[in-house]
């Protein structure tokens, strides 16, 4: 996974990740959010979620939550993965605003 913690960009599904488990989901939950949120522009595997949940769970921006004894794992995001995220949406907004000085809020 290409994400940095040290000012650089997240991905586009990472950051979808990070804001689908402000509410605790478990895998499928979060493919659903992701779907419904972006009009099915992305739609991710199993392998690749599961994946990218891992990696997210290894650099401690999300956490395994609830009750384990069943096969659907809930997760939520953790208190550095807030951080994070709310990095990464002042990056955006702050591209956001750069782009509209530019093109002159024409789009």
């Amino acid at each position: 996974m290409r994400d940095h913690a040290k000012g650089g960009a997240l991905t586009e599904v990472t950051f979808y990740i990070l804001l689908s488990l402000y509410t605790p989901k478990h895998g499928y939950a979060v493919m659903q959010f992701i779907e419904e949120k972006t009009g099915g522009r992305l739609s991710l595997g199993a392998g690749t979620l599961y994946g990218a949940l891992n990696s997210l769970w290894e650099k401690g921006w999300i956490e395994p939550c609830g009750d384990h004894t069943g096969r659907k794992k809930e997760y939520s995001i953790t208190m550095q993965g807030k951080e994070i995220a709310e990095k990464e949406l002042a990056r955006l907004n702050e591209l956001v605003s750069i782009a509209s000085e530019i093109i002159g809020g024409a789009v």
